[in-house]
């Protein structure tokens, strides 16, 4: 596979741009990744009356891969404004990131990485005029950016990497089910001569969703060892005009029937007490002790989950 790897600066020395270069040469046996500048794009603006040639160059590029990977550092709790008016352009006259499959990584000099960054960016790709596929259940955040590489500009801890593997890996299995539901649904756009009987149909969804059965997100409740990806989630798919969606029944009060016992009450017999039993019962009786109430644990603000 082929992936377009964009630096989210326009600055000369970016550890974003390390991230990216060591994921290219990391994963050269598994997919090509082209790293791409944005510092050459201009900013943003409706005046121009033909788009940029720069801009031209990259949604190309963009549109001959078979998915993105976005490389973002964090400004302010966001993205840099040069990499917004990149997304600008690729959303006004052209439009190569509408159903891309899109990556997200980023690294800084704090603990979080680049999370309010990365979140920022997520949404952006989902405004209309973009419309990308985000990679969903992995989030690579690279904190200290610093101290994580080496001379040679990989990275040093083996932990980051583990987890920097996972993410690509299941980023391939996303692009590749993607590109297969996409195929199939520019045949049948097509209206090729090709066998269209239910069972083949139904053959071609589960083919298309094998890879996304791959992707371990490690956390959901839907994941069960013996379960599909669509039979854990309730989903059954419209393979035949005439076949419609079935969905899990969903538990309403409406459909409970069954009516609830009432509730018996015994009467309590009545007591009587003398002044002698009160008397010799808060006597025999010792007050409760009073527990000691234990120091709140100390919270550690130095570190964060993210960090590899």
């Amino acid at each position: 596979m082929k992936f377009i790897a964009i630096v989210g600066t326009n600055a000369t020395k970016s550890y974003n741009r390390k991230l990216l270069q060591f994921m290219s040469s990391h994963f050269a046996t598994q997919a090509q990744i082209e790293v791409t500048e944005i510092k050459d794009i201009p900013l943003f603006c409706e005046d121009y009356e033909q788009t940029p040639q720069s801009v031209l160059d990259l949604a190309q590029k963009i549109e001959a891969s078979d998915g993105v990977i976005f490389g973002t550092p964090e400004y302010d709790h966001d993205i840099p404004a040069a990499l917004k008016s990149v997304i600008e352009w690729l959303s006004w006259k052209v439009h190569p990131l509408t159903k891309r499959p899109v990556m997200i990584v980023g690294a800084s000099l704090g603990n979080l990485g680049t999370v309010q960054a990365q979140e920022s960016l997520r949404r952006i790709l989902d405004s209309p005029g973009l419309g990308s596929f985000v990679l969903p259940g992995f989030q690579f955040l690279l904190g200290r950016a610093e101290n994580a590489f080496d001379e040679k500009g990989c990275l040093i801890d083996q932990g980051t990497i583990s987890w920097l593997e996972q993410c690509f890996n299941g980023f391939i299995h996303y692009a590749t089910a993607l590109e297969k539901l996409q195929h199939a649904q520019q045949a049948q756009a097509k209206n090729e001569h090709i066998p269209t009987t239910p069972a083949l149909k139904q053959q071609e969804a589960k083919s298309a969703l094998q890879a996304l059965d791959r992707i371990d997100t490690t956390t959901g409740a839907s994941e069960t060892a013996d379960m599909s990806f669509e039979e854990a989630n309730g989903i059954n798919f419209v393979l035949d005009d005439d076949t419609e969606f079935s969905f899990p029944d969903e538990q309403t009060g409406a459909s409970e029937t069954a009516t609830k016992p009432e509730t018996v009450t015994e009467e309590l017999p009545a007591l009587i007490y003398t002044e002698d039993a009160l008397t010799s019962a808060s006597e025999s009786t010792p007050a409760p002790k009073e527990e000691p109430v234990p120091a709140p644990a100390q919270v550690d603000t130095t570190t964060g989950a993210s960090e590899g």
